[in-house]
């Protein structure tokens, strides 16, 4: 079996892990980050996408409050062409009068949260769309953020300073050493599921940053922990309704909040406590509460098109606690498992939010440098990732720059504006395994159609650039240990992935792609964005997705495309039942 060493490694791709790997490199110290899927896949992308200003916590939880308004102030520069700067309102609608909105603006005043009530005229100018019967309204820095980018931003500037990060590799076992009382945890044996191959990692220090997943991880040292799975739905709407984030100025509750995250409004969430972090069934009464609570904020947004709706599990964590999710704390914990449970070698970091990962990071290294030794003291809210030349985020830079250089004939996807040598560029730069990768990297498939016409054309591009590989090329839709390699400050810029600016092919696009890797891509594909439309299937939607069957049904025949009886890593994940349970219904009247 092959056998790596490092200093740290670090279990789980989501924004805390890849935070950690950022971090720990930063001081000196060899690091290995390892994922079962792609980054991002768990919680960190399954999220409403909102920038924290504190606001939501600062009655409740003042303590998270503090920490978010800090490190908004930190990502922004850190992370700037992440983030948009949308501002957010927290409004006062007929069902929330009482004594909240004065307790909030004080809270705010209290935890250091700029606050400024502006009047409602004001607001409603700003935002034409909103409930005209709202009383007040608070002005916050909210801001939205793309998790996706950022997640890969912040792997690509831990790989720069010598981290390594392999994605497609499941941790299978723990390595243990010692006996009782005296444990340790020396590293982790993992499997490529792309190849099957399997490695030993030894390690100084493990981090367990796997989130919904950490008690599952732990469990293979023997150690309990009790994390607090809270399954959260949201629903995409079709247009960006709102341009600023939109909150419900009361104690926090189901469907309070819109996020205008890239073309879509985001309104979200729920929260129920489940027993399963993989349990992302959408129920129908989700849905259309998220909806009813959100025409209290923007009438009539309930007869818009919906574009879709999926599920998030957030990975809530309170010693001894046995009540719902909602009330569960938001803040984040840091375990020292060598203190709690007497096994060396081993911490655990979960909880927390998206606004605080680059804390969640910091407080984890330390506790690392404590038990193998200190290197070098934490510098990244000074240090910035690749791309943040590029300033905040606005949501016209890809049309303005398609229509700049004429760029139109060149369009993959029409709904998200993404060309086909972004396409190209992202499988040269990036790991590719599944279409949801390269939907991550530049938003494939995530507009009106939901990959209705770029998903063939994609597939069909990535089977013209493996069949021009060389014969001698190694399997396909593999991912090698010395691959995962990102490089994708500029991915989602059309202007800066055209012509002479595309960069020269990589390793990773050294893959033949057969002919059934491609069908096997483009069922996936479709299936896993199949299940975020089954729940919403009505008015323009449905027209919609006819057409789609119409295209791969009936005239592609997609469903029976050859594809060597193969499973790809996506398909295990489409093929988990999500059934509407009614059994779960709840009374919300």
């Amino acid at each position: 079996m092959k056998r790596l060493d490092t200093d740290i490694l670090v279990i789980g791709g989501g924004a805390t892990g890849t935070g950690i790997a950022w971090d720990a490199a930063l001081r000196g110290f060899k690091v290995i980050l390892v994922e079962k899927r792609d980054l991002t896949h768990g919680t960190t992308g399954r999220y409403h996408g909102l920038l924290h200003s504190g606001g939501r916590y600062v009655v409740k939880d003042p303590g998270s409050a503090v920490e978010c308004i800090t490190e908004n102030r930190i990502l922004r520069k850190t992370h700037a062409h992440c983030i948009e700067d949308t501002s957010g309102f927290f409004v006062v609608t007929p069902e929330d009068e009482g004594e909240y909105p004065d307790l909030f603006k004080a809270a705010c005043e209290k935890c250091g949260v700029p606050c400024a009530e502006i009047p409602v005229a004001e607001a409603l100018r700003r935002e034409p769309l909103l409930n005209p019967r709202i009383s007040r309204v608070f002005e916050v820095p909210d801001g939205a953020a793309d998790s996706f980018l950022s997640t890969h931003a912040t792997a690509q500037a831990a790989q720069r300073v010598g981290a390594q990060t392999l994605v497609y590799h499941e941790v299978i076992a723990l390595l243990l050493e010692g006996g009782d009382g005296n444990r340790r945890v020396a590293g982790a044996q993992v499997r490529n599921v792309t190849t099957g191959e399997e490695m030993a990692i030894y390690a100084s220090m493990t981090v367990n940053a796997t989130g919904a997943w950490a008690g599952q991880l732990a469990k293979m040292a023997g150690i309990r922990v009790d994390v607090i799975p809270g399954k959260g739905t949201l629903v995409a709407m079709n247009h960006r309704v709102v341009n600023t984030v939109i909150n419900r100025c009361k104690k926090p509750a189901d469907g309070d909040i819109i996020v205008p995250i890239h073309t879509v409004a985001v309104i979200g969430t729920t929260d129920e406590r489940v027993t399963n972090p993989e349990d992302l069934r959408i129920e129908p009464w989700e849905v259309y509460l998220m909806l009813s609570e959100g025409e209290k904020l923007v009438p009539s947004i309930s007869k818009a098109r919906v574009v879709r709706t999926w599920a998030g599990v957030r990975p809530l964590y309170q010693e001894h606690y046995s009540g719902s999710s909602r009330d569960a704390t938001r803040a984040f914990t840091l375990l020292r498992h060598n203190n709690r449970d007497g096994v060396q070698s081993f911490l655990t970091m979960t909880g927390g939010k998206w606004t605080t990962f680059r804390l969640m990071a910091e407080k984890a290294v330390d506790a690392a440098c404590e038990q193998i030794g200190a290197r070098k003291p934490c510098v990244t809210a000074e240090t910035v990732v690749p791309g943040i030349e590029q300033g905040h985020y606005w949501l016209g830079h890809r049309l303005h720059e398609v229509e700049d250089l004429k760029l139109q004939g060149e369009l993959v996807c029409e709904c998200e504006l993404v060309t086909r040598t972004m396409v190209e560029n992202a499988v040269r730069r990036n790991p590719l395994v599944t279409l949801d990768d390269l939907r991550r990297d530049v938003r494939l498939g995530m507009g009106p159609c939901q990959g209705g016409f770029c998903t063939y054309r994609a597939c069909g591009i990535l089977h013209e650039l493996g069949s021009k590989q060389q014969a001698d090329a190694r399997p396909p839709l593999q991912v090698s240990a010395s691959d995962a390699t990102w490089e994708v400050a500029y991915l989602q810029s059309p202007a800066h992935n055209n012509g002479a600016a595309a960069a020269a092919p990589s390793p990773l696009s050294n893959q033949a792609i057969t002919v059934e890797d491609a069908n096997l891509l483009l069922r996936d594909f479709l299936q896993e964005r199949w299940k975020g439309l089954t729940p919403i299937l009505w008015a323009q939607q449905l027209k919609q997705e006819r057409l789609d069957e119409l295209i791969y049904l009936s005239l592609l025949n997609a469903d029976h495309l050859p594809d060597g009886d193969r499973q790809g890593p996506l398909s295990t994940f489409w093929q988990f039942d999500t059934t509407p349970n009614e059994k779960t219904e709840r009374d919300h009247a």
